[in-house]
């Protein structure tokens, strides 16, 4: 029997009443293209994974499904890209875009599907359903959403039991100087929330660079990044050398923290396995 909170049974209801619940078309589709990596992720749990015939770049787990052609970063579509592999269906990330390439794909008359995005346990519960009724795998995606939502109701569990909730500022990019962190509505916000953290980003939504003033006045316990290569990669020292970044509690006492990206932000089957992992990292005493 699934295990669940009341926070999340109303979450999940209020997430698939705002839901577009799509038609099953898995009959007919044999080549369907995945945009987005928590999509991906849930299509190959599902037990879909055959029928993928291209990703987009944020799609990299597991393995495997790397070998699959890469047709663009999910935000920044080429529509000749996605339909040189001739799909007969298309399931994206509620943000893919831009705007113009998605009307073009629309137009090609290849069927596609936006899946709920609310970074919530609740809205990775609604994902999963809308991705196995796409696919024509209700009963799969029942069992699969039972089984992440025990997970998920694991980690609201343990969130709500700290008392002393450590501050955590989630840093995308260091680009020249710059710092750039997720705000409030964020996935970042939602991770951290569900590991029992604050988000020390405040006063916006989404994902912004922030002043110096609003980093010192963070004052985080914990910086959180992903685990990049090449020129996006932050290392220790370029959080040190930054003139604010490096004041603060988090830097000044080391608490530094990286994560596979797709893991921590992409609200998917891996999400529990994320909130654990970060509530370990926030507070190790606790086991």
């Amino acid at each position: 029997m699934m295990r669940i909170t009341k926070t999340l049974r109303v979450g999940l209801a209020l997430a698939l009443s705002v839901a577009v619940i799509t038609p099953a078309v898995a009959e007919d589709a044999k080549r369907v293209v995945t945009l987005g990596g928590s999509v991906t992720e849930i299509a190959v749990a599902l037990g879909a994974g055959d029928l993928l015939v291209a990703r987009d770049s944020t799609s990299n787990y597991p393995a495997s499904i790397t070998a699959l052609p890469d047709v663009g970063y999910i935000r920044a579509l080429s529509p000749e890209g996605v339909l040189s592999v001739d799909p007969d269906l298309i399931l994206a990330e509620a943000d893919a875009g831009p705007p113009a390439a998605v009307d073009v794909l629309n137009a090609a008359g290849v069927p596609f599907l936006r899946m709920p995005g609310d970074p919530t346990p609740a809205g990775v519960v609604a994902k999963i359903k809308a991705v196995a009724e796409a696919l024509g795998r209700k009963s799969e995606g029942e069992a699969l959403a039972d089984k992440v939502a025990v997970g998920l109701a694991e980690a609201e569990t343990r969130a709500a039991a700290v008392t002393d909730k450590k501050r955590v500022l989630f840093v995308l990019s260091l680009q020249g100087g710059r710092l750039m962190a997720g705000g409030e509505g964020s996935s970042a916000e939602g991770i951290i929330a569900l590991a029992g953290g604050i988000n020390a980003a405040e006063g916006f939504k989404g994902y912004k660079q922030m002043t110096d003033e609003a980093v010192l006045a963070a004052a985080p316990d914990l910086i959180l990044m992903m685990d990049r290569e090449g020129d996006l990669a932050i290392g220790n020292p370029d959080v040190m050398a930054h003139p604010t970044l490096s004041q603060t509690p988090a830097a000044l006492s080391g608490n530094i923290v990286r994560m596979d990206g797709m893991m921590l932000l992409g609200f998917g089957v891996r999400t529990p396995d994320a909130a654990k992992a970060l509530y370990d990292a926030l507070y190790p005493k606790a086991g």
